[in-house]
């Protein structure tokens, strides 16, 4: 069982970092970058910044996708998929999917090359900034609900 206990660890350290991460650049660097640069170069100055945190972003998405699966795995935990009051793990998977998507193919093989191709970064930033709101929402209320779900609330 102490694969199990390293798993957790490791879960939790990435989802701190993850999370963390998201809730940092939603609403302490995309507001900066806002109030700090004109509308149409608030695109670029966030791609300088949030060009360092994606690639820790995807190691922290990984880790905490493959220690998940572990714990799943290992705790024999699937039929928790298939209970109501569970719908913390259907919360946690469907963030990490959007996130894991976002992060490894939507991204780099699609988001940039569609802003350089459309060339309105002033739309593009508040788009960006509308969805990381909309994506540190979805996080916050998958995290609650796993903490509480997993110590017995739910």
């Amino acid at each position: 069982m102490d694969d199990v206990i390293i798993a957790r660890a490791i879960h939790v350290v990435a989802v701190l970092f993850w999370i963390g991460g998201v809730a940092f650049v939603t609403l302490v660097v995309m507001p900066s970058v806002r109030s700090g640069h004109p509308p149409k170069e608030r695109l670029s100055a966030f791609h300088r910044i949030e060009g360092r945190f994606a690639p820790q972003a995807r190691i922290w998405v990984l880790l905490a996708g493959a220690s998940g699966f572990w714990m799943t795995w290992r705790g024999q935990m699937w039929g928790r998929f298939l209970d109501p009051s569970c719908w913390w793990m259907h919360a946690m998977v469907a963030v990490w999917l959007v996130f894991a998507a976002m992060l490894f193919l939507i991204e780099p093989f699609f988001l940039h090359r569609h802003m350089e191709r459309t060339a309105r970064p002033a739309r593009d930033f508040a788009r960006m900034e509308q969805i990381h709101r909309v994506l540190l929402a979805a996080s916050v209320v998958a995290l609650a609900g796993a903490v509480g779900g997993s110590h017995g609330l739910f």
